[in-house]
């Protein structure tokens, strides 16, 4: 689900603004890997992802990556997804027994709601969502992001020449990786977040974003620490096991397994394969490429 959408085909190209790089990579004709990925480090407090404050506070720099990152793999296209850090767009779900069957009347319905949610008026947000039937009627999978946020990623992205036509938080573009026919957990961590999304026949059921202070040296009994309260709490709600785990954003992404399999039951799996990304451009982290391959291929 994009935060905007202003184009009906789906651009090839994906570009990821994270607090501590800029990751790129250009999909396959045939949509189901990454053809090639270039990645460009960027200095400590380039980019402070916030929801409220200014995010980038190196503008300079950040158009300098995103112009060499993509310059790399877009070829002649300049239509890009573009991908925000968690902590810059609330995530929020929503039950409701029905919704209007008018785009606009249910998006107001949405926004009415979502009041109660952020800390800021929905009025000064773009507000995107995407609406799935439930046992007990709708849940609207909202993602909301402030306008002046919003804005200054975008314009991140047209000073340099391209055009971001779809834009994601990074955990939702993940997703796109993910099979998720059976209960399955999914845990993105990123230097500032871990990120947790518990998906049922592709519908998600949970989403949660928790500070992480410990960035991606956390271990793996750390991290199913962390992820322990949320698939209690799924158990509990919907009377499923989790079946599948998927792990993004460590270096050993291995090293958590144990721990996670032993909380979870279930086999743990890294989110990106090798064999969904083909060439890179230097040194392209695999492991942090979660939000880039799962915007392409979904």
């Amino acid at each position: 689900m994009s935060v905007t959408s202003k184009h009906v085909r789906r651009p090839t190209l994906a570009c990821e603004i994270a607090a501590d790089r800029v990751l790129a990579g250009r999909a396959a004709d045939a949509g189901r890997m990454v053809e090639i990925a270039s990645a460009r480090e960027l200095a400590p407090g380039t980019v402070v992802p916030d929801l409220m404050e200014a995010n980038l506070l190196d503008g300079r720099a950040v158009r300098q990556a995103i112009e060499s990152a993509l310059g790399g793999v877009g070829g002649r296209s300049r239509d890009v997804i573009a991908i925000l850090p968690d902590t810059s767009v609330r995530v929020v779900l929503l039950d409701f027994e029905t919704l209007p069957s008018k785009r606009d009347e249910a998006e107001a319905v949405v926004r009415f709601r979502l009041k109660k949610s952020l800390p800021f008026d929905p009025a000064d947000a773009r507000v995107s969502y995407h609406a799935q039937s439930t046992v007990k009627g709708m849940r609207a999978v909202a993602a909301v992001v402030l306008n002046t946020v919003l804005e200054e990623y975008e314009s991140a992205f047209r000073d340099v020449g391209y055009n971001p036509g779809m834009v994601m938080p990074s955990m939702l573009a993940a997703l796109g990786a993910a099979d998720a026919e059976r209960p399955t957990l999914v845990v993105k961590v990123d230097a500032r977040t871990i990120s947790i999304a518990i998906l049922e026949q592709d519908q998600l059921l949970l989403f949660r974003t928790l500070e992480n202070m410990r960035g991606v040296t956390i271990t793996g009994d750390q991290l199913a620490e962390e992820v322990y309260p949320s698939v209690v709490f799924f158990q509990d709600t919907y009377n499923l096991n989790i079946e599948r785990v998927y792990v993004a954003g460590l270096p050993e992404a291995g090293g958590a397994a144990p721990a996670l399999k032993n909380q979870s039951g279930a086999q743990v799996e890294e989110l990106v394969a090798a064999s969904q990304i083909g060439s890179t451009i230097g040194s392209v982290p695999r492991w942090r490429m979660a939000g880039v391959v799962g915007a392409l291929i979904s």
